[in-house]
């Protein structure tokens, strides 16, 4: 069964005005990299703006009720590895496919209230299975029942969350 539109969470309507967003990018006038703290800073601004959850948000609603398949990375089928990374291409955060298991190694532990918020990765059983945080209430993913849709953490899923966690940003 899918989610109607008017059950699924939605973002704010915020508008992206260039003139207040912070610069992804230190301007400098050397020929010298600006330092690893600066550029991963500016990531983590990029990460949590309002544009890219805007992308990410739209990307994800592309694919409602799109069927799952083990291994595959879309357009007409998505593992939930493969949804995560799909997504998070279309929103301009681009990364080396991995499986939930690698991907919970190449990223950093989320605590708090911080596990809430849109975008944070969700990892279930033992690491075998990944969705993307909507907030406190539920998150979207590739069920091998359903194809991708968004699920509450009450019940099932909320048994089996491994942990949250997000994205490391190297260069």
């Amino acid at each position: 069964m899918l989610i109607q539109t008017s059950q699924r969470p939605t973002l704010p309507n915020n508008t992206f005005n260039p003139q207040k967003s912070p610069a992804l990018v230190k301007k400098t006038t050397s020929s010298q990299p600006v330092n690893n703290n600066s550029y991963n800073s500016a990531l983590k601004t990029f990460y949590s703006s309002a544009p890219f959850k805007q992308n990410l948000f739209f990307a994800i609603q592309k694919r409602i009720g799109i069927p799952y398949r083990m291994g595959s990375t879309g357009p007409n089928s998505y593992d939930c590895s493969g949804l995560v990374w799909s997504v998070f291409q279309d929103a301009g955060f681009s990364y080396e496919r991995a499986s939930a298991r690698s991907l919970w190694h190449s990223s950093e532990s989320v605590e708090g209230d911080e596990r809430f918020k849109f975008g944070t990765l969700v990892f279930f059983n033992r690491l075998g299975h990944i969705g993307i945080v909507v907030d406190e209430n539920g998150f979207y993913h590739a069920s091998s029942s359903k194809g991708v849709t968004y699920s509450k953490f009450d019940g099932y899923w909320g048994k089996r969350i491994a942990g949250y966690r997000r994205m490391i940003f190297v260069k």
